[in-house]
C-alpha cells in the first residue's frame, strides 16, 4: 500500500508524533476512495496479487487465511475463490465498512469475516495457515506495515505456514534526468528571452529541486544509467522487527555512457513462491508501471560521467524519528574519482487528499 503525499519544504524542527497519532493518520488516509481506486487500478498490482494466490491454491484450498490490511477486501475474496475454508480480513481504517458490502454482494460472508481493528489488537478463535498482505509502501518499507505482518507471523501463522508474497528486494541505481537539467538550466535562458538576467536563481533553484525529499516519480528506462544493484532481500519467513530498524546494504555499478548523474534511483520486487515458477511483483522502470512508480533521490549537484564510471557506496532505510510510520534513506556514496559524500532524505509527512 502506498499513500499520496504532498512536498513540504519547510525546513523546521518537527515534534516527535506519539504512536496513536501516528496510526490515526496512517489509517484515516485510507478512509477515502482515491487510494483503493488508485490500487485497485493498477493492474501490476492486482493482477499479480490474484496470480500469485491462485498459484498457490493447493495451500489455500479448506485453510485460514489472515488478510493483514485488507482494505476493500479484494484479496480475501481472491483468497475465497482459491478455495480458503475461512478468512479474517483485518482492516483498521473506516473502508472497512465497505468491504462488508463488497463482500456480501459477492456472496461470501460465510467464509470471510471483516474485523474492524488495529491487528495488534485483535483476538482471532484459531491459528492462520496463510497470511497475505500488499503491506509495501513506497520504496518498500513506507507506512511501516510491514511491522503488522511480522506481528501476525509470530502470534497467529502455524509452524510451516504461507506467507504471501514470501520475500521483497531493494535495489538501487544512477540516473539522469532531464526534466529537472531543463529546470536548472531554465534560469540562464531568461535573458535571452525578456532581456533580463535572472541567471543567479540557478543556485537557489538547484537547492529547492534538488532537495532531501524522497521524490515519487516514474523513471524511464533511458534515464537509468547503469544495471539495477540488488542492496537488500527481506525473506518474510524469518525477518524480524530489530532488522526493519535498520535495512542496508552495499551497492557497486558502472556507466552505461557520458552523462549526468541527478539522482540516485530505488525500487522494490516482492516475490510469491510457486510450484514451477515464482511469480514477481516488479516496481522496476525496466517493468510496466506501477502506482508506487519510484523513490528518486537527488544529489546536491549533478556529477558528470563517463562509460563505465564507477559508482559504489551504501544506504540505509530506517524510521523517521518524528513519525515511525515514515521512512528516511541515507546514501553514503562515491562517484569516479570524486571524494565520498553522504546524504539523508525523508518523506515529507503532509499527505495530499485527493477528494
Amino acid at each position: 500500500m502506498a499513500n499520496l503525499w504532498k512536498m513540504s519544504q519547510h525546513g523546521t524542527k518537527k515534534r516527535k508524533l506519539d504512536r496513536s497519532t501516528e496510526d490515526y493518520m496512517y489509517f484515516d488516509s485510507y478512509s477515502d476512495v482515491t487510494i483503493h481506486e488508485e490500487m485497485i487500478a493498477d493492474t501490476v498490482r492486482t493482477n499479480t496479487y490474484r496470480m500469485g494466490i491462485f498459484k498457490n491454491s493447493k495451500s489455500i484450498e479448506g485453510k485460514v487465511v489472515l488478510d493483514v490490511g485488507a482494505g476493500t477486501g479484494v484479496l480475501s475474496l481472491f483468497c475465497a475463490q482459491a478455495g480458503a475454508r475461512k478468512v479474517y480480513a483485518v482492516e483498521a481504517s473506516s473502508i472497512a465498512d465497505q468491504a462488508v458490502r463488497i463482500v456480501k454482494l459477492n456472496q461470501m460472508e460465510d467464509r470471510i469475516e471483516v474485523i474492524k481493528a488495529t491487528l495488534e489488537t485483535i483476538e482471532l478463535p484459531e491459528q492462520v495457515d496463510v497470511i497475505v498482505s500488499e503491506w509495501m509502501g513506497y520504496a518498500l518499507l513506507h507506512e511501516s506495515m510491514l511491522n503488522s505482518v511480522i506481528f501476525a507471523r509470530d502470534k497467529w501463522l502455524k509452524p510451516g505456514g504461507l506467507i504471501l508474497p514470501s520475500r521483497a528486494d531493494l535495489y538501487i541505481a544512477p540516473i539522469n534526468d532531464l526534466v529537472v537539467e531543463g529546470r536548472l538550466n531554465f534560469w540562464s535562458t531568461v535573458k535571452g528571452q525578456y532581456g533580463v538576467d535572472m541567471s543567479c536563481m540557478s543556485d537557489f533553484a538547484r537547492k529547492c529541486i534538488m532537495n532531501k525529499d524522497i521524490t515519487v516519480n516514474p523513471v524511464t528506462v533511458e534515464d537509468v544509467l547503469s544495471h539495477p544493484c540488488k542492496f537488500a532481500e527481506l525473506d518474510l519467513n524469518t525477518v524480524t522487527l530489530e532488522q526493519l530498524r535498520d535495512v542496508r546494504g552495499v551497492f557497486g555499478c558502472q556507466c552505461f555512457g557520458s552523462s549526468s548523474i541527478h539522482a540516485f534511483c530505488v525500487w522494490f520486487t516482492v516475490t510469491f513462491p510457486a510450484e514451477e515458477k515464482a511469480l514477481v511483483l516488479s516496481t522496476s522502470p525496466f517493468k510496466p508501471e506501477t502506482h508506487w512508480k519510484q523513490a528518486v533521490l537527488y544529489l546536491d549537484d549533478a556529477v558528470d560521467v563517463m562509460q563505465d564510471t564507477k559508482v559504489e557506496g551504501e544506504i540505509s532505510l530506517y524510521p523517521s524519528e518524528e513519525n515511525s510510520r515514515h521512512i528516511c534513506i541515507r546514501v553514503d556514496y562515491v562517484i569516479g574519482e570524486q571524494k565520498k559524500l553522504s546524504k539523508t532524505f525523508s518523506i515529507p509527512d503532509q499527505y495530499l487528499e485527493v477528494k
